[in-house]
């Protein structure tokens, strides 16, 4: 007869399964390549060192969370938000003559280059107070960097360009 152990701990909601499948996304998620990245930043890294460091592919993958509202494929229309097909080094509030952009966007001014987007990412409520976005932002600056690294090869010239210096 086989006896049963009793659990000291109760998981209703998951269940071991569960559990271990969660622990499986957040061993894959801890890489050893974000780890060395890190690692290759030093103690007090600027946006240039996050963006030397940045992975394209990664952004595209994080960029998962902005496609619910946003598309970035050249021709694709606006959502819920503006396409951001070819948005590095165009002015703010102007990549799409179709969506209606709030007057706290549009009073941002400015062009929007690698470090605003990264600024904008980090709290676009706090970049353009007013902003109908309700989209909290991005805590992580590599998380940032590899999303903006995506979005800017995203573009008419994949990137290729020097985006213009910053005014924010």
């Amino acid at each position: 007869m086989v006896e049963r152990v009793k659990c000291p701990f109760h998981l209703p909601a998951l269940g071991w399964r569960g559990v271990l499948l969660s622990l499986a996304f957040l061993v894959t998620g801890c890489s050893e390549d974000g780890q060395e990245r890190r690692r290759s930043l030093g103690d007090s890294p600027s946006f240039g060192d996050f963006m030397r460091v940045a992975d394209a592919g990664r952004g595209g993958r994080l960029f998962g969370q902005c496609a619910a509202c946003h598309t970035v494929r050249m021709g694709a229309g606006d959502r819920n938000g503006p396409s951001l097909y070819d948005v590095v080094g165009k002015p703010v509030a102007s990549n799409s003559r179709r969506f209606g952009y709030t007057g706290a966007i549009r009073s941002a001014g400015g062009v929007w280059t690698l470090e605003r987007l990264d600024v904008w990412l980090a709290a676009p409520a706090k970049f353009a107070p007013g902003t109908s976005m309700r989209f909290r932002g991005v805590p992580d600056p590599l998380d940032r960097a590899d999303i903006v690294a995506y979005l800017h090869t995203q573009s008419v010239d994949g990137g290729n360009t020097q985006a213009l210096p910053s005014r924010r």
